[in-house]
């Protein structure tokens, strides 16, 4: 049955192909034959074993080294880093266990939204049995409040409407009828005789067939798809994959070579073994990991005072670097909250305040307030809506909410707004249906009798004889039947439904004589109004600094294209450009697709397997993408995607589970400020490595050059371990909290591809390490020197001491300059990263400690320098610091004075 396409085919036909029987349903021996072939049920997929996730989090390729390291770091006896290094991969590991545990449980909660029950016809009887035990051709009862427990052709249906909008993405209730068959191609969101697993009935009544269960459901196309998307690691991780493998071998080839030379040397054997590994754990930045995680946790923190929960720490430092947002249309770039913004009669055209369904707002005609009473038109619109209407609007911890159908509610708030809060006595009434498109009511006030009716503007017009105009009643012509179904196309094309309202006088007589037909005949037009699911406030905004900084907006819904491509209009997603259905989606190629999803940016009556090639299509071309959505229907494309945004208000528990991050308030342009997190997160990064590795090469090139040149081991394994803990850590940590450069934003995204040593980075890190390695080399050689001439010194202690204490300085004096890649420490003001003037007074004090304390003095073998020590190493270390200094001054003074400030404040 997998392959057969219900919707085209007749009631009659799909009873034969399924043997069934309308009259009584299935037997007992059928059932139980069909339910050893088919299953109700949404299979969950192979689930990783938890110790094995938790064994997994120990293979990755900077992990091995980090256990490495501290299985070395226990043998040489620096326990305190053994320690360290260990408390770090613990860490990391039970956050990445954390994460991918919580992966697993998307498919069991896309379980749940299976109707746990189902009224069925069985042997001639009505039963109600488990959704489990449904099998194709079980004949099922529908009504209001029902979750569609399997897919369904409908066979009978009597104002059937169901929400649909966490599966297609539809803002509204869908009409439904049994009688008609449908072409092959119709999208998801048309096939009007077909109901689906996990939506719900809002309205009427249905008899239905079942034709697929479980895993052949569109729900269950949709799970199957959660399993089949490939785990894909994000940018930072392959950076950091690349570096991790790139260091080891560097640093033990280098090591090796030290420690070989050394023994070659004349030095002894243990004393260079021991010097080489020191090197190697000094080489290797452990603090690497953990300083990226906390970096990233920190961001994370802002992110939530921002409204976004952060459920994968990368996926900020993933958002940063997004190229394509992918966004659903309802609940995401709009409210899902229908609103009158219009109302027009013969007369004028008002425009209605106010947002959501708030009961606050405004009358405005020709941009001026005016009171709904003061015109005779515009208040029988108000009491029509508010009458003609079975919805109720409620208060719940200060947020307004509807109980009812959303277009009806937006006709009750806009009626509120006007100051109506009482409904008149109902006599009668004639409810809506889909076929007639109009819903009448008779009611009584102060003793008159009144036919209050609303619908669809083409109907209803056809039934009026009058109009009202300039306050009276007068004969409806032909041309005032112009004017409005003019404005109706002109609304339209903005995403306005219309609905007209019209009402008559009877007497008492003729409310029960009347039939229905001849009730809504001879009716007085009133006038129309326009109701829109508006975009977000912020959305337009959101969507500029996103094309701002490079990103390329794309709207994906299950919606009308007249309204997808009025929405994406008004907040500027497109300016101009076709909308593209999900039809098109099936007839085009990849390429073709890739080249409608750049230039066109929107797609409509979209299916989920529409959306997530759609996001496989743009990852496929090198495109970072972030997907964000609330429905069911958006899950699959969320969780295939490079980051995944759920909304925290409106999104159902499946997305959520499926998504990186979620929206607090379901604001669009939380994203933007994501984006902004995420690339300075990035930039932080950057800054550390750069700091990081430029420290670590200058103390490997200090032992390298060293050894090529036979000169006697300028640091011993304690001193290097010392440095590696004085140097690394706190400054590297304050790095991380650097606030983010100016113009941030304007960037374009940087290629995935892109090597974390772009844009010059590792020739950065190299010169500096050179040079820091110069440094100290000349520092140890004076030392030599020094102590040669002044007998009575130990000249090994003293020439260290300098090496050492220059080596240390050098790091220290770096760290100010790797706050930018295009800033001086002066331009962004010196004093500005106070976590980091902190971190390098504190590893100072501990220096000094280490020089100067007696007991310490003994353990690093190190000695109290004089002062011309101090002055000689000071103008080493700080000479390239001390140049920017001057030359920031020169262009503060002489070079386009103030402006040149004033740009780089």
């Amino acid at each position: 049955m997998k392959n057969v396409y219900w919707h085209q085919m007749g009631v009659r036909d799909v009873v034969e192909t399924l043997k069934s029987d309308i009259e009584s349903g299935l037997g007992a021996a059928e059932v139980n034959k069909r339910q050893n072939v088919y299953s109700n049920r949404l299979e969950g997929g192979h689930k990783i074993n938890p110790l094995l996730i938790l064994f997994n989090q120990f293979t990755d390729t900077m992990v091995l080294v980090l256990l490495s390291a501290t299985v070395i770091s226990g043998v040489i006896g620096a326990m305190a880093d053994a320690v360290t290094i260990m408390a770090i991969v613990v860490i990391n590991a039970f956050l990445g266990f954390i994460q991918e545990y919580r992966a697993e449980r998307s498919l069991e909660e896309i379980k749940k939204l299976a109707s746990p029950y189902a009224s069925v016809l069985r042997q001639n009887k009505r039963l109600q049995i488990p959704s489990e035990e449904l099998v194709p051709g079980d004949i099922v009862f529908l009504e209001a409040g029902d979750k569609i427990p399997a897919d369904l052709r409908l066979i009978e249906s009597y104002n059937l409407e169901i929400d649909e909008a966490a599966l297609t993405g539809e803002s509204l209730p869908v009409a439904k009828k049994a009688a008609i068959a449908l072409p092959r191609e119709i999208p998801l969101a048309e096939r009007s005789n077909m109901c689906f697993m996990g939506t719900s009935v809002t309205r009427g009544r249905a008899k239905a067939i079942v034709v697929a269960t479980g895993m052949y459901t569109v729900m269950g196309q949709i799970a199957k798809m959660m399993q089949d998307t490939e785990k894909s690691l994000t940018p930072l991780q392959m950076r950091l994959d690349q570096l991790s493998k790139v260091l080891i071998g560097l640093c033990l080839a280098v090591c090796t070579v030290v420690t070989f030379l050394g023994i070659l040397r004349g030095e002894p054997v243990l004393t260079m073994f021991m010097a080489g590994i020191s090197l190697a754990v000094a080489a290797i930045p452990e603090g690497l990991p953990a300083i990226v995680t906390v970096v990233l946790a920190l961001g994370v923190q802002r992110m939530v005072r921002r409204n976004a929960i952060v459920r994968k720490l990368t996926a900020v430092e993933t958002l940063g670097c997004t190229t394509v947002i992918c966004s659903d249309k309802t609940g995401t770039l709009t409210q899902n909250k229908m609103v009158v913004k219009k109302l027009a009669t013969v007369d004028a055209t008002v425009e209605i305040e106010g947002d959501g369904y708030s009961p606050q707002g405004g009358f405005l005609l020709d941009q001026k307030r005016i009171d709904p009473r003061a015109n005779k038109a515009v208040w029988l619109i108000m009491e029509i809506a508010f009458n003609c209407n079975n919805s109720e609007l409620q208060r719940t911890k200060g947020e307004y909410e509807i109980q009812g159908d959303p277009t009806e509610g937006s006709l009750l708030v806009m009626a509120q707004k006007a100051g109506i809060t009482k409904k008149y006595k109902k006599l009668r009434e004639i409810p809506f249906d889909s076929d007639r498109k109009m819903m009448s009511v008779v009611i009584e006030s102060d003793g008159e009798y009144m036919v209050f009716v609303k619908g669809a503007l083409d109907v209803l017009i056809g039934l009026c004889s009058s109009v009202i105009k300039n306050g009276r009643t007068a004969p409806l012509q032909e041309k005032d039947k112009e004017k409005f179904y003019r404005l109706q196309e002109e609304w339209a094309s903005n995403a306005l439904r219309v609905l007209g309202f019209a009402y008559k006088k009877i007497t008492l007589h003729e409310v029960n004589v009347l039939d229905d037909d001849k009730l809504e005949k001879g009716l007085v037009l009133a006038g129309m109004c326009g109701i829109i699911d508006p975009p977000r406030t912020g959305a337009e905004q959101s969507v500029k600094e996103c094309l701002d900084a490079g990103i390329i907006p794309v709207m994906i819904t299950g919606d009308h294209p007249n309204t997808a491509a009025a929405i994406a209009r008004s907040i500027g997603i497109v300016q101009d450009s076709d909308v593209v259905t999900g039809e098109e989606i099936d007839r085009l190629s990849d390429e073709d697709l890739y080249k409608k999803a750049i230039d066109n940016r929107v797609f409509a009556r979209v299916s989920p397997q529409h959306k997530n090639r759609i996001v496989k299509v743009l990852k496929k071309h090198r495109h970072v993408v972030a997907m964000t959505g609330d429905g069911v229907n958006d899950a699959p494309a969320v969780k295939a995607a490079d980051i995944g945004i759920a909304m925290g208000i409106t999104g159902t528990q499946v997305t959520k589970e499926a998504s990186s991050m979620i929206l607090g308030d379901d604001n669009f342009s939380t994203i933007v400020r994501a984006v902004y997190e995420g690339r300075a997160i990035y930039d932080n990064i950057r800054k550390f490595i750069r700091y990081l590795l430029g420290c670590n090469i200058g103390e490997v090139l200090v032992m390298f050059f060293a050894s090529l040149l036979a000169m006697p081991i300028p640091l011993l394994p304690i001193q290097i371990l010392w440095v590696n803990l004085v140097t690394d850590g706190l400054p590297a940590m304050a790095l991380g909290v650097e606030p983010p450069e100016p113009g941030i934003m304007k960037r374009k995204p940087r290629p995935m591809a892109e090597s974390i040593f772009a844009r010059g980075l590792s020739w950065m890190i190299f010169s500096r390490g050179l040079y820091i390695s110069i440094i100290t080399l000349l520092m140890f050689t004076v030392g030599l020197i020094y102590s040669r001439l002044c007998s009575g010194l130990d000249q090994l202690q003293v020439a260290r001491t300098m090496a050492f204490t220059t080596l240390v300085f050098a790091q220290l004096f770096y760290v100010f300059e790797c706050r930018s890649e295009t800033y001086s420490p002066f331009e962004l003001g010196f004093l500005k990263n106070k976590f980091l003037i902190a971190a390098v007074l504190c590893s100072i004090a501990m220096h000094l400690s280490v020089l100067y304390v007696p007991v310490l003095q003994d353990i690093f073998k190190t000695v109290a320098l004089d002062w011309w020590q101090w002055l000689i190493i000071l103008a080493g270390t700080g000479s390239k610091l001390v140049m920017r200094y001057v030359m920031y001054t020169w262009q503060k003074i002489f070079v386009s004075g103030f402006d040149y400030v004033k740009i780089n404040a």
